[in-house]
């Protein structure tokens, strides 16, 4: 069985639990040290670890909504809403509550366990804020977990969505910090781990991962997982998006990042962040039902839920609930989780 020694801590993966002891700093030279691993000892390694702290192997259903969809200002080259680029994606106004509690009830009546709205906006201002809770609070009465990304918070921002009863704020770092300008030039890193600041202390969970395959090295992924797991206390959800190329936006032609490097990404989460739940997020389309699989068996546990993942294409109801079918996978909420 082979070794790797990762900052002199040798790796065995054996049949035990947890064969890596957990660290208070991951660097990035040790993460991507796991990445290296031969892919089924990572994918053992990962799995280990998963049952230790979700023995179930249930999956989290999650709905994403867009209740404020284009115009935004931020020129993320990945986003077919920001008003940089000619995507066919039309701004329009804030949704109603009524129809943003319809679509948070069809959720629901699907087996989404957790609703989360987004609004596509750099920094949105207190009055936004107040509309947003009005919608947390009725989504919450519904008895559904609720998240929110809207960009930059104030801490009086994330204090306001607290008291409104939000449980969950995304917020992604999207890359490691030495590839992040390449991609984003609107605002920087800091501004990112500001605003993950300011909702820790306001008590609200965190939710925060990134995207793979926008034309960075597997280093500079590695450095993404270390940021995660470094931030302190680690997120509770850790989206791993895989780059849905859109036509208009600067990253349309990059090519496809390798299917098996997602499955390894995963597994890097899940050791890294043991008690998170690993969401399987953007693009799941594009990688099928085979590395779906072994995303699963490699420690994602959570998974965005619908036809839509904000204005991008996403596996339909049906498929979803056919493959965990298939793969003999339970659902968090049927758990009662």
């Amino acid at each position: 069985m082979s070794t790797t020694t990762v900052e002199s801590q040798p790796i065995h993966v054996q049949r035990r639990v947890a064969p890596i002891a957990p660290s208070a700093a991951w660097r990035p030279e040790r993460v991507e040290a796991l990445l290296a691993l031969p892919f089924m000892e990572l994918v053992h390694h990962a799995h280990t670890v998963h049952r230790a702290h979700f023995p179930n192997g249930d999956i989290e259903l999650a709905s994403l909504l867009s209740v404020k969809t284009g115009g935004c200002p931020e020129d993320c080259g990945y986003c077919p809403q920001s008003v940089h680029y000619d995507t066919g994606v039309e701004a329009t106004k804030m949704m109603e509550p009524d129809a943003v509690l319809e679509a948070a009830r069809a959720a629901q009546a699907a087996g989404a366990s957790r609703f989360c709205m987004g609004a596509a906006w750099r920094s949105p201002n207190d009055r936004d804020i107040e509309k947003v809770a009005v919608l947390v609070r009725e989504v919450r009465g519904l008895g559904l977990e609720t998240c929110a990304t809207l960009g930059m918070l104030k801490p009086t921002q994330a204090a306001t969505l607290k008291d409104a009863g939000l449980d969950f704020y995304n917020h992604n770092l999207d890359s490691s910090p030495d590839f992040y300008d390449k991609v984003i030039h609107t605002r920087d890193y800091q501004d990112r781990l500001d605003t993950l600041q300011h909702v820790r202390d306001a008590g609200i969970k965190v939710c925060c991962g990134g995207i793979l395959g926008m034309g960075e090295t597997r280093a500079q992924r590695a450095g993404l997982i270390a940021q995660l797991a470094n931030l302190d206390p680690a997120p509770e959800s850790v989206p791993i998006n895989n780059l849905v190329r859109v036509g208009g936006t600067p990253l349309a032609d990059q090519e496809p990042v390798d299917p098996f490097e997602v499955v390894r990404v995963i597994a890097a989460a899940r050791i890294t962040m043991p008690a998170a739940r690993v969401r399987l997020s953007a693009g799941r389309r594009e990688l099928g039902d085979g590395i779906q699989a072994l995303c699963f068996m490699a420690g994602a546990n959570s998974i965005f839920y619908g036809d839509k993942l904000l204005v991008t294409g996403n596996p339909d109801v049906v498929d979803d609930r056919a493959l965990l079918k298939r793969l003999d996978l339970p659902v968090s909420s049927e758990l009662g989780a």
